[in-house]
């Protein structure tokens, strides 16, 4: 007969544990029950605020579909344990009494909410799982203010999601600075600087004494200083405290500050309970973060199957974060208590950067480290930290800038094999080798057999360094080659073709490549010479590299129609203009949508209806919105100071600037643009490839953010700008992003790569490092001196208009072979294909 196995707690390190256990040999001993209290299956809490982003827990559930139905193991989720009889071996449910024989509790840890008098109101929330933030969404419909009491961690990620929800937020801390746990004074000060800088009000030094009624909004806060402030709904992420209440109960020995006392193998003071996660204390410490988390499970897991391998011994608590799209990092003693301990410190203010190492005495080994502004050296600093590896002669050069005599970051050679590359998964740099040993190839492969940067994602970027490093150690070449007809990177073909003064395709391959081209480089090349040059699409030595909808200037559709995308700079329309797009609508019996980027779509436009469309949009004054190319599409903007209360700027004007000077531009991958005139950021500024957010002084402008599939926060790059000093940075950013991206790679990724991250693109662009900046201005001063409408070209061009033809041979009009329905008073491609009659 079976031993019965039971965990209580499904949370990511009670599923990581079940993971673990189900790998091993000893779970065919054994029938596996789990308790879950929340009425969903385990997800990913590191990645909460993205649920507000996401609309939808799907994309942070753990595990494969099916997981929990596996042979053996009986999921018993919303069903929570309420006691533990550890001399019966039982734990009981309002549903019933069950017994085992090994247990194992992974109940984690609960949100601590500070005794203040009015704090049980029913606007006073916390931030810990999905049905929180499902309360947190719902009382933050229809008002205006939030605010978050704990600025450390959990509680800047909570102002992250009250700001996503669109409110006024404010974060209330007691200590006299931000995340005081893992920041010195300086940093928490560079840090307030950059989250107010976001709109985010910060108060320090606050002891918030009573909440009472409020009288412009639901509660006012009562501070013990005599101040007050208003709001509407209160997240209290003061801090967690382990979830221990069960153990107490059941007479399990305690921490002295709570929590289930454990052993190296996470065994409690009953031989046949484990604990593991924020639950449990391990001499004497608490740990806060997923990773430590795991390598309890794996500890507990190694035991019940008596093999040895895994131990806990503590865990490094070393963090790399962003917090509201600003980058936090701290590793190991990153306050300087090791006595005799010598710091090196770096401030930009300018820029918003700051770093701190702390060495040994005699300076040789790194201790700790504190980062803000620039992530971009936490990998390295974190491996000559855990690795103890020693330090060059001048260790502050590890956190200078290149253009201030700062060293080259740590590359894979110097990483030990036994350094950890992946501490969620414990995955080490040998484990990578031994992975790559056995056939894994690329990051995807690596990801699949290792689990590394599967957990945090924080080591996504050291695995891939390290991939590379060891490929080009076996003697594979690491190819960067655009494709097989040419050995190059997109970059190179950039330079090759500017230098060269390269103007057509077969000039370019005839003289650098091989071949004919293909589907990689032909559209990529297009690019590039449009880029430089800017000429029509439709120019003959173009027009074979160019796609379908590139070719045709609009978006071609499931059924063979096209959509046409005029543009609307800023998103600014007369009224006449609209009713120009309604007529035109009408008359040709187009589906009608508005866009997200505040532009009208008109869908289902034959291939020749397309010049006849485009003449009348021309007529009105509209022109071609590119929708169709990897080039600008919209400048979003707010109403700003013209209208709005709040504004600040006229931000739709200097929208219908920006969009009006870079229309046109042809680029790596689509551009996306906004303006907001104020920090309530109602054009959402910040989800954007340039981000322009007014301030009283000037513009805040923001880079390299996204929405879509994988959305990233923008990152603040600069701060109140004039007007002429704004419109030259963004210049060279676009411009330089153009000269080094890759193939379809968009900006944001384009970050994550450049090697130096913000701080090295700052020096490019603010501080001329490289001595591009004039020839990145004139570049782009060529691109928008050379502008044409496509749209009007080509219909005012006979050879270039018998291009729209549906039918060669006929003058057959397409639309009579397209097969529609009507639907909400619109015509939409009709859902089954119409079958002609034999």
């Amino acid at each position: 007969m079976k031993q019965r196995l039971i965990v209580i707690g499904n949370g990511m390190v009670g599923h990581h544990f079940v993971e673990q256990w189900l790998a091993s040999e000893a779970a065919e001993d054994y029938e596996l029950t789990v308790f879950g209290a929340e009425r969903q299956p385990a997800y990913d809490r590191v990645h909460l605020s993205e649920y507000f982003e996401q609309q939808s827990a799907d994309h942070l559930y753990l595990g494969e579909p099916g997981f929990y139905q596996q042979p053996g193991i009986e999921l018993r989720l919303g069903e929570a344990v309420t006691a533990i009889d550890p001399a019966d071996k039982t734990v009981s449910t309002e549903l019933g009494e069950y017994a085992f024989d090994k247990l194992v509790l992974a109940t984690g840890s609960y949100p601590f909410v500070p005794p203040i008098p009015g704090g049980d109101q029913p606007h006073c929330l916390v931030y810990r799982t999905l049905d929180d933030l499902d309360a947190i969404r719902a009382s933050a419909d229809g008002v205006h203010t939030g605010v978050v009491i704990g600025g450390g961690l959990l509680g800047l990620e909570a102002a992250n999601a009250l700001k996503s929800l669109g409110l006024d937020v404010h974060v209330v801390e007691f200590a006299p600075r931000l995340m005081p746990v893992q920041l010195d004074e300086e940093a928490g000060a560079m840090l307030r600087r950059k989250i107010e800088a976001l709109g985010v009000a910060v108060h320090t030094d606050k002891a918030t004494r009573e909440i009472v009624s409020g009288e412009s909004a639901r509660m006012k806060m009562c501070f013990a200083d005599e101040t007050a402030l208003e709001t509407d709904l209160i997240v209290f992420s003061a801090g967690i405290r382990p979830q221990d209440a069960l153990a107490k109960a059941a007479g399990l020995a305690l921490g002295e500050r709570g929590g289930v006392d454990v052993d190296q193998h996470c065994r409690t003071s009953h031989p046949d309970i484990y604990a593991i996660g924020e639950c449990a204390v391990w001499n004497g410490r608490h740990f806060g973060l997923v990773a430590p988390g795991y390598t309890m499970a794996r500890a507990a897991v190694s035991h019940l199957n008596d093999d040895g391998k895994v131990h806990f011994q503590g865990a490094d608590m070393s963090t790399k974060l962003k917090l509201l799209g600003v980058d936090v990092g701290s590793i190991g003693d990153a306050h300087g208590h090791t006595p005799g301990c010598k710091n090196y410190r770096y401030t930009d203010e300018r820029t918003g950067v700051y770093r701190r190492l702390v060495v040994s005495e005699d300076g040789k080994h790194l201790l700790g480290a504190i980062l803000i502004g620039d992530n971009s050296y936490y990998d390295p600093l974190l491996q000559l930290a855990l690795n103890d590896m020693p330090l060059p002669e001048h260790p502050e050069a590890l956190i200078l800038p290149a253009s201030e005599g700062g060293l080259p970051t740590v590359g894979s050679a110097e990483v030990p094999m036994t350094a950890t590359i992946c501490s969620c998964h414990n995955v080490s740099k040998g484990d990578i080798c031994e992975a790559m040993n056995d056939g894994a190839v690329s990051v995807a492969d690596l990801k699949a057999s290792t689990k590394a940067a599967t957990g945090c994602g924080g080591c996504a970027a050291m695995l891939k360094t390290v991939l590379d490093a060891e490929l080009e150690k076996r003697g594979v070449q690491v190819d960067r080659s655009l494709c097989v007809h040419f050995s190059h990177t997109r970059q190179e073909l950039f330079h090759l073709i500017r230098v060269g003064q390269i103007k057509s395709f077969g000039e370019l391959i005839s003289r650098h490549g091989s071949g004919g081209g293909c589907e990689i480089c032909k559209p990529a090349v297009a690019s590039i010479l449009a880029s430089c040059w800017n000429e029509h699409v439709h120019t003959p030595d173009l027009l074979p590299l160019q796609d379908t909808n590139d070719t045709f200037m609009a978006n071609m559709q499931k059924n063979g129609t096209y959509s046409v995308v005029p543009r609307i700079p800023g998103g600014e329309i007369t009224p006449k203009m609209l009713i120009a797009l309604g007529e035109v609508g009408d008359k040709y019996q187009l589906y009608t949508k508005i866009t997200g980027g505040q532009r009208i779509d008109l869908f289902g436009a034959t291939l020749d209806e397309l010049p006849l469309i485009w003449e009348e949009l021309i007529a009105a004054g509209f022109e071609t919105g590119h929708a169709y190319g990897k080039s600008l599409r919209t400048v979003k903007s707010c109403v700003g100071s013209t209208w709005c209360r709040f504004g600040v700027q006229d931000s739709v004007g200097m929208a219908i600037e920006i969009e009006n000077r870079y229309k046109g531009l042809r680029a790596p991958h689509k551009v996306k643009m906004a303006v907001s005139g104020c920090t309530r950021e109602c054009a959402e500024a910040q989800s954007k490839d340039i981000g322009v957010i007014a301030t009283e002084n000037g513009w805040n402008l923001y880079v390299c953010g996204n929405g879509g599939m994988k959305p990233r926060h923008a990152d603040l790059f600069a701060t109140d700008l004039d007007d002429e000093t704004l419109v030259r940075y963004i210049d060279r950013i676009l411009m330089f992003y153009i000269y080094t991206a890759d193939r379809l790679q968009r900006t944001s990724v384009w970050m994550e790569n450049l090697e130096g991250g913000l701080d090295y693109l700052r020096q490019v662009v603010i501080d001329d490092s490289l001595g591009l900046a004039a020839e990145l201005e004139a570049r782009m001063q060529h691109v928008v001196d050379s502008y044409r409408c496509e749209w009007k070209e080509a219909v005012e061009d006979p050879t270039k208009r018998k291009r729209f033809r549906s039918f060669v041979n006929s003058d057959e009009p397409g639309r009579a072979r397209i097969v529609q329905v009507v639907e909400r008073g619109q015509l939409i491609p009709a859902r089954e294909l119409a079958v002609e009659e034999a």
